[in-house]
């Protein structure tokens, strides 16, 4: 049962880093084509996609276009208002590892008490002879 539950705890360490170094890559890559104006055109391009016919009985198609409006003045906002992608990046990786560095203890702080818990029903078992 213990292998168990560190077994679980690996798993999850390793699929919390990933997550992380995928959401550092990730944001890295946004800013980056942010402060070198890529992703204004991405956004332009992207932002402009007709909206369907057959969800126009769902939607309201102009609040669509509104929040598509909405969406390309705050991508060429942030391309205008942003620093150097690489210089913000700095300060982002540092925060983005602090933030897995929190979840780490986290989840070691409940693999030891799940271990406590289970060493404890344990010796309880043997104390009073059940099996």
């Amino acid at each position: 049962m213990k292998f168990a539950l560190w077994s679980v705890f690996v798993f999850l360490v390793l699929l919390w880093t990933g997550l992380i170094g995928l959401a550092e890559q990730l944001t890295a890559w946004l800013l980056n084509s942010t402060a070198s104006g890529q992703i204004g055109d991405l956004a332009s391009q992207a932002l402009q996609w007709p909206v369907p016919a057959w969800l126009s009985p769902w939607v309201d198609t102009a609040w669509i276009k509104a929040v598509q409006d909405s969406a390309l003045g705050l991508v060429q906002w942030l391309g205008q208002m942003l620093p150097s992608g690489s210089g913000l990046m700095g300060w982002v990786s540092v925060l983005m590892w602090a933030i897995w560095a929190l979840g780490l203890a986290f989840l070691l702080a409940l693999a030891v008490a799940g271990h406590w818990l289970l060493q404890r029903r344990i010796r309880q078992t043997l104390h009073h002879g059940q099996f």
